[in-house]
């Protein structure tokens, strides 16, 4: 992760931008957030390149608390500091939690009804597509990436068979998977 904002592309304006930069955008996500964070901080607001994006969303991954949040931390933090990690939090948490709060209202007194159950299936059906499209869409970035387009292909495969088929436990997956890769990728970039 680079620690000072690049100087060839777009960065917020203020604390301000930056909270409602991140409000807009925990709006617009619902399950499958990583496809609208990736839409909106690569390709319209230009604050982060597409490498730039994955190294920092792979940092998100393995910080403790929700992927999102972490990112929209380091962000903040990458262009104000302290002050715009706090902003960018306040924006991803403050109008969610409100809406979480109301929908869990309307869903108790509605939690029977069919629809619901039917819409909230639909939901996760809706999220899951949007992750499959953004992996794809992200994956010319692997071309450059020290383990290969293959390698990396068969790292996913792997741990897709023991998570998926096998049932294995994520941790031990991504500890043994997440180790090998780490391993080869660090014996390719010795000198």
């Amino acid at each position: 992760m680079s620690s000072l904002p690049a100087q060839d592309h777009p960065q917020p304006l203020s604390l301000t931008d930056l909270f409602v930069s991140f409000t807009l955008l925990a709006l617009q996500g619902f399950g499958g957030v990583m496809a609208v964070v990736q839409r909106e901080l690569v390709e319209k607001k230009r604050w982060l390149t597409r490498e730039e994006f994955i190294e920092d969303w792979a940092v998100a991954q393995v910080m403790p608390g929700p992927n999102v949040v972490n990112l929209s931390m380091m962000i903040g933090a990458r262009y104000f500091g302290f002050k715009g990690a706090m902003a960018a939090l306040a924006g991803m948490l403050t109008a969610p939690l409100i809406l979480v709060l109301l929908l869990a209202l309307v869903h108790a007194r509605f939690a029977d009804h069919p629809g619901v159950a039917g819409a909230l299936r639909g939901m996760g059906a809706v999220a899951a597509g949007l992750i499959a499209a953004t992996g794809l869409k992200l994956s010319g970035a692997l071309l450059q990436n020290v383990l290969g387009l293959r390698l990396c292909a068969v790292f996913g495969v792997l741990c897709f068979v023991a998570i998926a088929l096998l049932r294995w436990p994520l941790t031990g997956v991504l500890l043994g998977l997440g180790g090998a890769a780490c391993a080869v990728a660090y014996s390719r970039l010795k000198p």
